[in-house]
C-alpha cells in the first residue's frame, strides 16, 4: 500500500516512522524550516524552537495518556536515532490551592499514579528560591519523566528513523489533493503529480489549504518571548524546572528554564497570550509567521516574568511567532475524510510533548485500524 503523510512536523514525522516500521510504502511530504523566515512566502510550521514543556500531568485523560506514552519512549527514540532531544529538568504546575484546576490536577495524579511532590508556600520557596508565588499557592512538581524537549531535534530523530525503515522524504509543498476513484493524486511544487492509495494529513495550522471546510477547527496566533541570560545566570538557575501557573481567570502562562538556542544564546522562554487572534487563510498565516510575533504580548509576558522571578538578570530580549490549532473536542481530529484520505490534525497547544503517541494513532487511522475508545474522549468541560 502506497501511503503519503503530508506534513513533516511532529505528528507527521512520528506517523511516517510507525507506518514505515510496520512495512508500509511511505512517502513523507513537507518542506523544511525556512532559512530566512521574514522573507519566506511558503509554508511554516510551529516546531521551529528549542524548548517545549513535557509532563505527564494533564487534567484530561486523552492528553495525560498520550503524553505519558510518548515520554516513556523518548530515550528509545534518542538511542535509536542518535539524536538527543529530551532534558529531564522536571515540571512544576502551580495555582491557588482549592481552585478547580489544581483540584483536578491532584485527582489526575492519583488517577494515573503520576509521581509528584505536593508543595505549599514555604515548601515552594525553599525548593524554588528563584520563584515568587502568592500566598496560598499549591505546587505539583514532577521531578522525573518531565522537563522539556527540543522539537526541532525530535522531528529530526523521527524522520531519521522513518528513513531508516524505508520511508522517503520529499521536502516540498503539496499544492493540491485530488481524491479520485482508485487513488489520491497529489500535485507537488517540484515533483509534479504523484498517486497514492491512502493519504494522512498532518498539516497543522495550514490544513485548510487541503481540507477546505471539511473539518471544524480554529488556528490562533501565539507569541513566545525569549529572555537571554548570561552563562553565570543560567548556572544559578541550573535546577529550575519548567513552570505552568494556572490563574483563577483561566490564563495559564508557561515558562521554560535557560536553554541554549541554535545561535548560541541562552534564553528563558515564556508564553501565554491573553487574546485568541484567529488566522483563517494562507496569507494571514504567512504574514503572522513572518512578523515574528506581537511585541505587546512579549511586553506583557516580561511583566509576568519579572513578577514571578524578580531577581532575574535579563541580558537581551527576542520573540517567536507560532500558531496553535484547536478542535471543538480539544483532541486531534483522527478522522476519515474519505475512504482514502485521513487526518491527524489539532494539537491544541499540547501536541509537541505527546507527538509520538499521537503520530502512532494517526498511523492506525490511515491503516483503517480501530482506535481505542479513550482516543475519542473529548477534553472539554
Amino acid at each position: 500500500m502506497r501511503i503519503a503523510v503530508i506534513g513533516a512536523g511532529m505528528f507527521g514525522a512520528a506517523a511516517a516512522k510507525y507506518l514505515a516500521r510496520d512495512g508500509a510504502d511511505v512517502t513523507l511530504i513537507g518542506p523544511g524550516e525556512p532559512a530566512r523566515p521574514a522573507d519566506h512566502t511558503g509554508l511554516f510550521a510551529s516546531h521551529y524552537d528549542a524548548g517545549r514543556i513535557t509532563r505527564g500531568l494533564d487534567p484530561w485523560p486523552f492528553w495525560s495518556r498520550v503524553s505519558r506514552a510518548s515520554i516513556a519512549r523518548y530515550r528509545v527514540i534518542e538511542a535509536d536515532s542518535g539524536i538527543p532531544f529530551f532534558t529531564e529538568a522536571g515540571s512544576l504546575m502551580s495555582g491557588p490551592e482549592g481552585s478547580a484546576q489544581m483540584d483536578r490536577l491532584q485527582s489526575v495524579a492519583r488517577r494515573d499514579k503520576i509521581s509528584c511532590d505536593v508543595l505549599r508556600n514555604g515548601e515552594l520557596a525553599a525548593r524554588f528560591p528563584y520563584f515568587t508565588f502568592p500566598e496560598g499557592t499549591l505546587g505539583l512538581h514532577e521531578p522525573a519523566d518531565a522537563g522539556h524537549i527540543d522539537p526541532r531535534a525530535m522531528v529530526r530523530a523521527q524522520i531519521t528513523l522513518a528513513l531508516r525503515h524505508g520511508a522517503r522524504h520529499l521536502a516540498e509543498e503539496v499544492i493540491s489533493l485530488d481524491d479520485r476513484a482508485g487513488s489520491v493524486a497529489l500535485t507537488l511544487a517540484g515533483s509534479g503529480t504523484l498517486h497514492f492509495d491512502r493519504v494522512l494529513l498532518a498539516t497543522g495550522g495550514f490544513s485548510r489549504l487541503l481540507t477546505g471546510e471539511q473539518l471544524p477547527f480554529k488556528v490562533f496566533a501565539r507569541t513566545a518571548a525569549l529572555f537571554e541570560v548570561t552563562a553565570q545566570e543560567a548556572a544559578r538557575l541550573s535546577e529550575m524546572p519548567t513552570l505552568i501557573h494556572l490563574l483563577p481567570n483561566g490564563e495559564d502562562p508557561y515558562l521554560l528554564p535557560p536553554i541554549r538556542y541554535p545561535d548560541g544564546r541562552i534564553c528563558l522562554k515564556m508564553g501565554g497570550d491573553r487574546v485568541d487572534r484567529e488566522l483563517r487563510d494562507r496569507a494571514e498565516l504567512v504574514d503572522w509567521f513572518r512578523s515574528g510575533g506581537d511585541p505587546e504580548v512579549a511586553a506583557m509576558l516580561e511583566d509576568q516574568l519579572t513578577a514571578r522571578m524578580p531577581g532575574l538578570a535579563i541580558a537581551g530580549r527576542d520573540r517567536l511567532a507560532c500558531v496553535t490549532t484547536y478542535t471543538p473536542d480539544n483532541i486531534p481530529h483522527l478522522t476519515d475524510l474519505s475512504e482514502r484520505v485521513h487526518s491527524v490534525i489539532g494539537g491544541g497547544g499540547r501536541g509537541a510533548k505527546c507527538s509520538d503517541e499521537v503520530g502512532r494513532l494517526g498511523a492506525m487511522q490511515v491503516r483503517g485500524e480501530t482506535l481505542p475508545d479513550w482516543a475519542r474522549e473529548a477534553a472539554v468541560a
